[in-house]
Order: structure tokens, then C-alpha cells, then sequence
């Protein structure tokens, strides 16, 4: 038993979406036993855009029962069937957030319409509602209202039941282990099935082949997948577009992260954000007291003119700072590690040997801190990164050249590597970005045995 279900909504994604009507088709597979249609009282304001596309407004709910008032209603004509809408994930998604929010569970198997379209009636240029059903002749009146749309659904479902090869699909499509619920409803599953369980970049491609996110992974199928789950607005909205992947294998995390940052900055997709945003630096500085101290401490770059060494984060300048002070034995209270306190008790570093209970001499520690500052000019210009490959017989390296990121490559373990010309066979060129260099930072701190001098 099949119940056919559409809604309309005030257009939020789908926890801030309400539903303003809905429509349940009950069906056998041969014939609509039962019918359910109301308009919700969504209790907020709906947006003119929804009005218009809709022609739902505000006096039409104002008197409509709340959901919390027909759920039995909902429940009882949907208990024991087969969720099945248009789109699937959306409908169901929806209803089953706004049951949560009132306190009861909605469970049910679901199937789309859209990717059994897809799988049973191949071959059409679109598969939204209104032009698969105009190309298959499907009357559909009232469009994007909730009774319309579902109305002929059911008519396109019956359609679908008697495709062959339709037993199969469908029996398919209904195995949980299938995934063919989760995944998007234009995405075809062979698409995902192709991913890797290894580390690398991945792409999200629209109904034209355009890039619209890029993405990078330990586990590219894993975190694809994740997408599928998740259901913020913009996760929602960018799956409803997706109609094919791409990948490229790095073997490793940090060349995904830095091919990842150059391919958003080649291609700027759509829904990626984060690294169009501007990046804040933090700047590692020094300066004496009037006691005599030489203190370490960090700003924003734009309060620190002549930094000793750049940070993108404040805890990653947090971090600096904290290794500094562990490696030359140095004051996590001169360091602006704690603040306002008039002896150090830092909960990682035990190392301070006393200039703040006045137990070693100021000349003493000073040499320390100007130890410390030494060593943040000590920077080999030409080195490699080496790390691993994308498989067992190669290594991954990543090239920085007079202090610069200059490309990544791979090459065969047996190869030898002693000057930077030895890497030029295999290297992919790169620019040097504030992103990169943050990236490159951020590894080498937490990893500095990776780094070899040419």
C-alpha cells in the first residue's frame, strides 16, 4: 500500500520550514482508496515569493487547523504504506521535522518518483514534476498546489508500477541497504558508487557539467555521503542540483586541502563559502617590559607591523606560542599564555623555571626568549614535505621553494630526491595563497619530522 503525499511550505529549508498545505493520496496500486488534503496554519508569516509561486497567503491559513491538530489524520491514512512523493526527501524530511518539533516520530519507507523516473523512463531532458508529466502527457492542474502535485504523481506512479522492469527496480529501490532513498534525486547511483574510500578531493556537478562545490576527505566516499544526510538548507539545495561526481585521489589529507583551496579559487563554486571569505592573520610579536622582560605575545596583523612569524587563528597562535614556551623553557605567563595572574600554572607546560616568582635571573631568561626568536628565523628556504602516496609504491611530496609553496607531486619510492631538480619531473605547479600558506603552517607545526632539505 502506497501513500502519495505532496506539501506546500513557507520555503526555509527544513527545520525552519512550515508546512502550509498538504495532500495524501492513499493508493493500492490500482486505484486511490483514501484522500487527505488540508491547508496548515503554519503559524509564521508566509514569504510573497512562496505567494506567488503558490498563491498560499496569509488570509487563506489564517483559520486552517495547526498541524499539531491533524496529525491523527496524518498518521492514520499514511500508517503502514509506503511513503512515496515526488523528490522524496524533501516531503518527508519536512514532515518528519516538523512531527519532532512537536513531539511525535514519523517514520515510514519512502520512494521518489523522480529517480524511479530516472531508472524506469530514461531518456528525458528534465524530471521535475511539470515537464515529466507535459512530456508523458500526464494532465496536471493546480501546479505547486500541495492536491495538484500530488494528484499527478499518483498518475505518474501507476505509470511507473507497469514500466518494465519495474518489480525489480522497485524491489531495489526499497532495500534499505540500497542507499537509492538517500541519494539525491538526479544523482544516478552509479555515480556515487564509483567513489573511493581513500583521501582526496570530489566534486559536485550540475545538470550542465559546471562545478558547483568542492569538497576534500580522508574518505571521499564517506564524506560524500554525508552530504546526502545532512539537512541544512544549503546541503538540501545543493543535492537538488547535483546530477553527477568527480574525485581526484591524493593519498593523503594535505594535498587534498591544498588542491582543494586551488580548485575553489579556479572554479568558485557556488556553494562553497569558506575560503571566499577574507582570511584574518594573527601576527607572533615581542617586547620588553619595563622590568626588563622580553614578552611573546600575538595580535591581529594589522596591530603587528613587523611580525616574527603569521598564524591564522587564534588558537592556532595559541598553539605557536605554546610551543615555543615548551621547547625554550619558557614563562606561559610571559608569553600572554594566562593573563592577570601573578604566578603561571599553565595546564600543559610545567617547564617554567621561575622569572615569575622572580627565581631566575631577567638576563637568563632573556637569553631563552632570544633563543626562541632565533629559531623563528631559521628557515631552510628550498625543502619537501614527504608524505604518503596515493598508493603503496609512491610517495606524496609537497615542494616549498624560498619559503614558498611552489606545487605537489608524486613520485616512485625508489626514485631518488636530492636537489630540487630531482622533483621537476614530477611536480604540479602551484600559486602561493594566504590559504596555502596557513594550510602548510598548520602542518608543518603539528608535524615537523615530515621536512627534508634539498
Amino acid at each position: 500500500m502506497y501513500t502519495i503525499i505532496d506539501i506546500e511550505t513557507t520555503g526555509n529549508g527544513v527545520k525552519g520550514n512550515r508546512i502550509t498545505e498538504i495532500s495524501i493520496f492513499k493508493y493500492d496500486g490500482h486505484e486511490v482508496i483514501d484522500e487527505f488534503t488540508s491547508l496548515v496554519n503554519p503559524q509564521c508569516p508566509i514569504p510573497a515569493f512562496i505567494t506567488g509561486l503558490t498563491g498560499i497567503d496569509n488570509d487563506m491559513v489564517r483559520n486552517a487547523p495547526l498541524l499539531e491538530e491533524i496529525i491523527p489524520q496524518i498518521n492514520a491514512i499514511t500508517a503502514d504504506t509506503i511513503f512515496v512523493a515526488h523528490s522524496v526527501n524533501f516531503d518527508y524530511n519536512v514532515i518528519k521535522n516538523e512531527f519532532k518539533l512537536l513531539g511525535h516520530d514519523f517514520s515510514r519507507k519512502k520512494l521518489c518518483t523522480v529517480r524511479l523516473s530516472r531508472k524506469l523512463l530514461p531518456g528525458y531532458n528534465s524530471y521535475s514534476l511539470g515537464k515529466l508529466t507535459a512530456a508523458l502527457g500526464i494532465p496536471l492542474t493546480d501546479r505547486h498546489r500541495a492536491r495538484g502535485d500530488a494528484h499527478a504523481t499518483v498518475l505518474l506512479f501507476h505509470k511507473l508500477l507497469r514500466a518494465e522492469n519495474s518489480e525489480k527496480v522497485f524491489k531495489l529501490f526499497l532495500n534499505s541497504k540500497s542507499q537509492e532513498a538517500t541519494l539525491p534525486p538526479g544523482l544516478p547511483k552509479e555515480e556515487y558508487l564509483k567513489l573511493p574510500i581513500t583521501p582526496g578531493v570530489y566534486y559536485f556537478k550540475d545538470q550542465k557539467g559546471k562545478i558547483i562545490y568542492v569538497g576534500k576527505a580522508k574518505n571521499i566516499k564517506k564524506r560524500v555521503l554525508g552530504h546526502f544526510y545532512d539537512k541544512k538548507t544549503k546541503e538540501i539545495t545543493l543535492c537538488a542540483e547535483t546530477t553527477s561526481l568527480d574525485f581526484e585521489e591524493t593519498g593523503n589529507e594535505l594535498i587534498a586541502l591544498l588542491k582543494e583551496s586551488a580548485e575553489i579559487k579556479h572554479h568558485y563554486p557556488k556553494y562553497n563559502s569558506a575560503q571566499k571569505r577574507s582570511i584574518q592573520q594573527y601576527g607572533i610579536f615581542s617586547y620588553e617590559d619595563r622590568n626588563g622582560i622580553i614578552h611573546l605575545a600575538f595580535n591581529k596583523i594589522k596591530m603587528t607591523p613587523n611580525p616574527l612569524a603569521i598564524c591564522y587563528s587564534p588558537t592556532e597562535a595559541r598553539q605557536y606560542l605554546e610551543t615555543l614556551c615548551s621547547t625554550f623553557e619558557l614563562c606561559p605567563k610571559y608569553c600572554h599564555l594566562q593573563e592577570n595572574v601573578a604566578v603561571c600554572s599553565h595546564y600543559k607546560i610545567k617547564q617554567c623555571i621561575g622569572i615569575c616568582s622572580d627565581l631566575q635571573m631577567i638576563n637568563e631568561y632573556n637569553d631563552r626568549v632570544k633563543d626562541a626568536l632565533t629559531s623563528l628565523k631559521e628557515v631552510q628556504t628550498d625543502v619537501f614535505i614527504k608524505i604518503k602516496g596515493r598508493t603503496a609504491d609512491e610517495n606524496a611530496f609537497v615542494f616549498i621553494q624560498e619559503n614558498n609553496y611552489s606545487g605537489y607531486g608524486f613520485v616512485p619510492k625508489e626514485t631518488p630526491i636530492h636537489q630540487p631538480q630531482d622533483l621537476e619531473t614530477f611536480i604540479v605547479r602551484q600559486k602561493n595563497t594566504l590559504e596555502t600558506q596557513r594550510i602548510i603552517e598548520s602542518y608543518l607545526r603539528k608535524n615537523p619530522d615530515s621536512v627534508f632539505s634539498l
